[in-house]
């Protein structure tokens, strides 16, 4: 049997590198070489237990890398191709699919799966030197020659993420909009606002390598949330109010001051991914008569979305590179883990290269 190296959750706090079974394609499947990955907000959750998958997964769910086999009947492909595969793989045909609803593809999943999230969640992952691809012709994006893997790692979750929060939030030209966290999806929200037009951007941040960050993803303000009164600030900066707020950390705080910061009618596009209770103030919600919306978002997939996305970066609208600031090698991941987890260093993005 055939074995690879990868990254295995064995239960919270306690990941390893080791050797387990490589996969092999079968019809409508492809095996992909990954060459580059990382490790996303949402991997931290399931290594604390906040987020429950099963003992002895491979996690991980960014993934870029060559085809290395193609099941039958999966055609426009061939070996070797280079490819980025969406954390999200809508499998093209279900109802939610059919309904242009593709993060919410089921796959025939038990019903606790969300959504169409099926990368190191229900089945193994991206932290690894192969991956399998389900439903392979729905979700092999293949990458233009002259863009790197560096420019469009960060495509297949945060950068979708983050600007389907500025999309969901129907942000119009001239609207003003507060981003609550700057951390990885958080400037890639900030990125997507200023993309969908709007004319006023704050982002809301205390870390100094984030805030200068914030600023050259598109922020106008930031706000440091430990010197000022951000929901009074936001209001004042805003005359009244924010258009959209997005809340991309997923803390009860901060889903708060987002909706304390709207305007009447504004809206509160929400990215976190949140552990425990949430709660929504009687008082911030306007007991229910403020005309506030509230809408949330699964990161968009599918290869037509990573088209659309690398044609962003490719005719220069955004520039993902800059977020990834450390690199490690598969066998350093825990390492990695332990940096990207504390925030230490400065850190944004770890590049893993198996």
């Amino acid at each position: 049997m055939q074995k690879m190296k990868a990254n295995v959750f064995h239960g919270p706090n306690n990941i390893r590198v080791e050797e387990v079974p490589r996969p092999h394609a079968v019809a409508g499947e492809a095996v992909i070489r990954i060459t580059l990955t990382t490790i996303c907000g949402t991997d931290l959750h399931i290594l604390r237990g906040e987020y429950a998958v099963k003992r002895g997964l491979v996690i991980g769910h960014e993934p870029v890398g060559v085809i290395e086999e193609l099941g039958e009947g999966v055609t426009g492909y061939k070996i070797g191709d280079r490819v980025l595969i969406g954390a999200i793989t809508p499998c093209g045909q279900c109802r939610a699919c059919l309904s242009a609803q593709w993060a919410q593809c089921g796959h025939g999943d038990s019903v606790e799966a969300v959504g169409g999230w099926r990368f190191g969640n229900t089945i193994n992952g991206a932290q690894a030197e192969y991956l399998l691809v389900p439903n392979a012709q729905a979700n092999l994006a293949k990458i233009p020659d002259e863009l790197s893997d560096e420019q469009v790692v960060l495509l297949a979750d945060i950068a979708s993420t983050g600007f389907s929060g500025a999309e969901s939030g129907n942000i119009h030209i001239g609207d003003s909009v507060v981003v609550f966290a700057q951390g990885p999806i958080g400037l890639c929200a900030t990125a997507g606002a200023k993309l969908m037009g709007a004319s006023f951007i704050i982002g809301v941040e205390s870390d100094p390598m984030r805030v200068k960050m914030s600023k050259r993803m598109g922020a106008d303000v930031v706000l440091d949330p430990k010197q000022v009164n951000v929901v009074e600030e936001v209001k004042r900066l805003t005359s009244g109010g924010a258009d959209v707020a997005i809340e991309a950390l997923g803390i009860q705080q901060t889903f708060e001051n987002c909706l304390r910061c709207l305007r009447p009618g504004g809206t509160l596009s929400s990215l976190g991914v949140y552990s425990g209770k949430l709660q929504v103030p009687y008082d911030a919600f306007a007991a229910g008569i403020g005309d506030y919306k509230i809408v949330t978002t699964l990161c968009p997939g599918g290869k037509e979305r990573m088209r659309r996305l690398m044609s962003v970066v490719q005719t220069k609208r955004f520039d993902p590179k800059p977020l990834l600031t450390h690199n490690f090698k598969l066998d350093q991941i825990v390492e990695a883990y332990d940096l990207f987890g504390s925030r230490r260093d400065g850190v944004l993005k770890v590049a893993i290269r198996p």
